[in-house]
This record gives structure tokens, C-alpha cells and sequence, in this order.
């Protein structure tokens, strides 16, 4: 189950390696349920209400390119994780990590059945 210390703790971890938190996804049950903390756990970020529990995270990598995780919140930790050219097409981007978003959504709903 999520709670507002395991969201600290999953964002704690990403900000000690250099992940900067871009965007929230939220099941309405979670997003009322850390809604008095939203804005203190997630500061500016953007917050979507989704089909999962999950935060972006980007960082410079090597050789001018930009890394991006889906890290999904809950206790067992896992992750999907891609690499983009800095200059990649905003459309192209933004469509591959709606794709990892359905990845992550399939293989998290796999496991709970």
C-alpha cells in the first residue's frame, strides 16, 4: 500500500543520484488520499490522474542524451527506464513515454492477479 513516507522515500532516493522528479501519475483512491501532501511531497510537479502509482524522472546521461524513469511507487521497487537524443521530437518523446506508461501499467496489473 502507498503511503506519504514511501513516496518520500522513493523521491529521496531518485534526488540523491540526480533524478529530478517531472510528473506524477496518481490513482483518484491515492491522490485523495495524500491530498492534504500533495503539493509538499511533489512540490511543482505535475500531477495526473492515471490508471497507476508512478513518478517520472529524467537526468542528463552520456553522450548528449537525456535518461527517463518510470519508477513505479510502490514497496517492491521497479522501473522502466529509456534513454532520448536531447534534441528528440517532443511529439516522438512524448509518445514513447506514454508507451512506458502502458508497459508499466500492464506489467504492475500482471502481477497483482
Amino acid at each position: 500500500m502507498i503511503t506519504e513516507n514511501l513516496v518520500r522515500d522513493i523521491l529521496s532516493q531518485y534526488k540523491k543520484h540526480g533524478w529530478n522528479l517531472r510528473r506524477v501519475l496518481l490513482l483518484p483512491e491515492t491522490k485523495k488520499k495524500l491530498f492534504n501532501s500533495l503539493e509538499i511531497l511533489f512540490g511543482d510537479a505535475e500531477i495526473v490522474s492515471s490508471g497507476i502509482n508512478a513518478a517520472w524522472f529524467s537526468r542528463p546521461s552520456m553522450k548528449n542524451r537525456t535518461a527517463w524513469e518510470l519508477r513505479h511507487l510502490s514497496e517492491i521497487p521497479f522501473a522502466l527506464f529509456e534513454t532520448f537524443e536531447e534534441n528528440t521530437d517532443e511529439h516522438i518523446l512524448l509518445e514513447s513515454l506514454s508507451e512506458m506508461e502502458t508497459q508499466l501499467q500492464e506489467r504492475t496489473s500482471k502481477s497483482r492477479d
